[in-house]
């Protein structure tokens, strides 16, 4: 690999305004700012688990709610991860990763396809964490599909406690994202993909 997979984003709505560092050869470390806790705690997993260097601050209206600043770093973190990868050459494209946390077990696939497609198959007995909706992770999962254009299918086999199921999930989309972003060294100069782009 000769150059360092990296992007930089920043995007300012009249809801967030956001600035998103992103190295995918990272080494997992984070400086994570969102006004969102709990929010702040998963993307610092996120980026750990998944051997990623993140920083992101996000100045949003969470007095109004969280999801706005929760969707949006989905889309800029998408728009980060696509950059990144440019063309994608050499990628091994799947990925996907099982995570125990605790009673949950959740798992993640996904495909860096070039397509946008979402399957989330999560219900939890709890749907908050304090005054955080887990229905959020499902807003994150799909704006980070739709701005980095990739297959993402979350399923929680099981799990009680909400911060176990929303941490399990944070961290096997990390597993998969990292394995999906892997060079394979037998196709490092090729596009995974029989029609030369994806």
């Amino acid at each position: 690999m000769s150059a360092l997979r990296t992007a930089s984003i920043a995007r300012k709505t009249a809801e967030t305004d956001i600035k998103l560092t992103l190295v995918v050869d990272g080494a997992g470390r984070s400086t994570i700012s969102t006004g969102v806790p709990f929010f702040d705690h998963m993307l610092t997993l996120f980026a750990k688990h998944g051997h990623f260097d993140l920083d992101v601050t996000c100045v949003g209206d969470v007095t109004v709610d969280y999801h706005h600043t929760v969707e949006d770093v989905g889309i800029v973190l998408g728009e980060a991860f696509k950059k990144a990868l440019g063309d994608k050459k050499g990628i091994v494209r799947y990925g996907f990763f099982f995570v125990p946390m605790d009673e949950a077990l959740a798992r993640v696939v996904v495909d860096l396809s070039g397509r946008a497609a979402l399957v989330y198959d999560v219900a939890a007995p709890t749907m908050y964490v304090r005054d955080f909706n887990l229905i959020l992770v499902k807003e994150f999962a799909r704006a980070l599909s739709n701005a980095l254009a990739c297959n993402l299918h979350v399923k929680l086999d099981y799990g009680e406690e909400p911060h176990h199921v929303a941490e399990a999930i944070f961290k096997a989309l990390a597993r998969a994202l990292d394995a999906a972003t892997l060079i394979d060294a037998r196709s490092a100069d090729q596009i995974p993909s029989t029609k030369g782009q994806i």
